[in-house]
């Protein structure tokens, strides 16, 4: 069967968090979120596993799918849903070695040949960004805007996230483009009622997923 994915994917990026990551997850759950990631380039290892243990506790019982980013040992160890890796971290199948077939593995991919690429792994899902301009990366790659997302759409059945500087007023537009889902870091995180912007996106994506499929 082809994976389904909410249509909202919140990653809880440490650098933009102003709470615990527990406490703004938990304000996610009640919002209606039920995909997020941890996201942390820096904690040490055993600082990483102890949060995300704390967050695959409180977040699996609420029917939420959580995944670690970048670490698929942390992943496996913490009994999360996945792990999420990037193009220097490692493979797809060597993230899959670890974590093992009944987890998820995604991949982010910046352009038409890393898609190519990621499309032919057993990768469940392949992220593509920054669609547009982005400021919760020091380095981001280059924009590929919304037509990246209707070239690759025909490469393959797994679900296309979107990520990369989209907000309230564009997110309609990456689902009118053909993503499946939507991740969101800075504008929720940053939003003054978190639990109201996660609310407001599930409005907007949920409506554009009606349109574009009627």
């Amino acid at each position: 069967m082809r994976l389904v994915l909410p249509r909202l994917y919140v990653i809880l990026d440490s650098t933009l968090l102003t709470i615990p990551a527990l406490s703004c997850a938990q304000e996610l759950a009640e919002a209606g979120v039920r995909l997020m990631q941890y996201r942390d380039k820096t904690a040490p290892a055993r600082e990483l596993l102890q949060i995300s243990r704390e967050l695959t506790q409180h977040l699996s019982p609420s029917g939420v799918t959580f995944i670690v980013n970048d670490r698929p040992d942390v992943a496996a160890l913490s009994e999360a849903a996945g792990v999420h890796v990037g193009q220097d971290d490692l493979s797809v199948e060597q993230a899959r070695a670890i974590v093992g077939g009944k987890k998820l593995v995604g991949v982010s991919t910046h352009d038409l040949e890393q898609f190519r690429d990621a499309a032919a792994t057993t990768a469940d899902y392949i992220a593509v960004g920054p669609i547009f301009a982005t400021k919760s990366k020091a380095n981001p790659d280059p924009v590929v805007g919304t037509e990246l997302i209707r070239k690759v759409r025909a490469l393959t059945e797994k679900p296309i996230v979107a990520i990369g500087g989209i907000t309230l007023d564009t997110a309609a537009s990456v689902i009118e483009a053909c993503a499946d889902c939507v991740a969101i870091i800075s504008d929720i995180l940053r939003a003054a009622d978190r639990r109201q912007r996660a609310m407001q996106y599930l409005d907007v994506l949920g409506a554009a997923k009606q349109a574009a499929s009627a």
